[in-house]
């Protein structure tokens, strides 16, 4: 069974940037596609970013187009999100997984976006 740890969110000021990490152990992490999610409080989780297995195809929400690169690195088995040209609006906890079917979802990083 996958196991996944994000790491990376915190306090920024709008206008500022984070780079979130997702590190995976357990399995082949190279063999699937993998996705960011994130959750903000009230709300439904949504999913933030794709990218596939060898990172040739990359899928973003609309509302962080631009501004969100995914990566990964499949070596260290670590998905990456840079996010940059944060606003008050992406405020949320952070998630990575596979689409479908899930691995047990981590405990997420908090990222708050705040003046």
């Amino acid at each position: 069974q996958v196991q996944l740890v994000e790491s990376g969110g915190g306090l920024v000021q709008p206008g500022g940037s984070l780079r979130l990490s997702c590190a995976a152990s357990g399995s082949t992490f190279s063999g699937y596609d993998m996705s960011w999610y994130r959750q903000a409080p009230g709300k439904e989780r949504e999913l933030v970013a794709t990218i596939t297995r060898t990172g040739d195809f990359l899928k973003y929400a609309d509302s962080v187009k631009g501004r969100f690169t995914i990566s990964r690195d499949n070596a260290k088995n670590t998905v990456y999100l840079q996010m940059d040209s944060l606003n008050p609006e992406d405020t949320a906890v952070y998630y990575c997984n596979r689409i479908w079917p899930p691995f047990s979802w981590g405990q997420g990083t908090q990222v708050t976006v705040s003046s």
